[in-house]
Parts: C-alpha cells; structure tokens; sequence
C-alpha cells in the first residue's frame, strides 16, 4: 500500500502520536490487540453503523478533554475534543458526527440545528477502549473590518462551544453519518491519496492511528 498526505495543517505531532505500542500477534501489551470492533471479515462494511442517534432522540456524550493543538502565533484555534461515548456509539474511520449545540435560534427561538463533525480516531479512540472518540474542531470567528475586531455576535455557535468545552461537559450527538470517506481495506494493495486543508485532516488521522499506530487487522 502506498500512502500520499497533502494537507494545509498538520495541527501537532502531539496530536498523532500513539499512546502506546501494542502487539497484535500476542506480544506483552498492557491490552489486547484491537481486535474487539472489528466486522467477520474486518474489511466487511456492510455492517456499519450509520445514523444510530437521531436529532429527535440523540446520545449525549462527555467531555474528556479540550486542548488546544495549535502554537500561539497560529491564525485562528484549533482543538482536540476527547469525548465518552461508554462504548455505546460506535463508529468507523471516515464517519462523523453530529453535535446540537445548547440554546435556540435568535431568529425565531427554535433550537440550533445539528453541525456535522469528522471524528479524528480510529473506532478505538485515542485511549484504545472503543468507549471515547475525538473531533478536531477550529474556532470559528468572524473579523469586522467596520470595528476592527472579532464580532461575537457573527460566532460559530457550535465551534465555539465545543472548544469552550470542559471535562465533564455533556455533548448532544447524533449519528455517526457517513459511508461515503470509509477506507477501503478488502486489498492491502489499495494505494490511498489523501488531501486535505486545515480540519478536513480529521478523518485521516483516523485512518494513519489504524493503519500505522494501532495493532489492527487493517495495520
């Protein structure tokens, strides 16, 4: 397999980096190989979760973590969200997923619509226990040339509240969404191109944990 990455950010080394080694064929890892999300056979996606939580009635979700992944002279923010999911919404390289922010709508007063978000982690998320997920999400704020400053009132409601997130802060989630940017695994062979600018390397860094860093069928 041959893997070409274009992209406009690669938000930190910190970011990709694994946090542990394993050993896939039985080798002393401090878990076992992940082995435990994977289809019969692995490469087989026909069993993919796809809209599991919907707007009406959606998971809800824990903060872990927010950091920032971005130094200071950077042009705008961006963080690495860690979210528990306890394991019940599971989810593959390439998915995304929803997040409702708190409030209404100062229009007319109805609740804010469902922002769609690529999930940064391989279905094992970056803690390895299938039960968390991550989302790399940049602050999205808006410069008024008339004032000469940020317009808080012309905010992304929803970037904005997730990367104000706290440990502990709930996440209505809908979800996950998505078959169209799943990897193709069925041929090793399979070269991969992957582009991408600013956040939109999300998916990838789930697809490089799977292939390279993590102990999977796939890798």
């Amino acid at each position: 397999m041959k893997i070409a990455i274009a992209a406009t950010l690669v938000a930190s080394a910190a970011a990709f980096a694994p946090v542990r080694t394993t050993g896939f064929a039985g080798t002393n890892s401090a878990l076992n190989a992940e082995d435990f999300l994977e289809a019969e056979p692995y490469w087989d996606q026909s069993t993919i979760p796809v809209n599991v939580w919907k707007n009406k009635a959606p998971f809800t979700g824990k903060v872990v973590s927010t950091k920032r992944i971005v130094g200071p002279k950077a042009t705008g923010e961006t963080c690495h969200i860690i979210i528990d999911h306890e394991g019940d919404f599971p989810y593959w390289e390439g998915q995304s997923w929803g997040v409702i922010p708190p409030g209404t709508r100062e229009k007319d007063g109805k609740p804010h619509s469902v922002r769609l978000y690529s999930i940064a982690s391989s279905r094992y998320g970056d803690d390895m226990t299938g039960k968390t997920g991550s989302l790399c999400v940049r602050r999205a704020t808006y410069w008024c040339p008339e004032l000469q400053a940020e317009d808080p009132a012309k905010k992304g409601i929803c970037s904005n509240f997730l990367c104000d997130s706290q440990p502990g802060d709930e996440l209505k989630m809908t979800g996950p969404a998505g078959k169209v940017m799943l990897m193709p695994e069925e041929d090793p062979k399979t070269d991969l191109i992957m582009v991408a600018t600013g956040t939109g390397i999300a998916p990838y860094r789930g697809f490089i944990r799977r292939l390279f860093i993590e102990d999977t069928p796939a890798g």
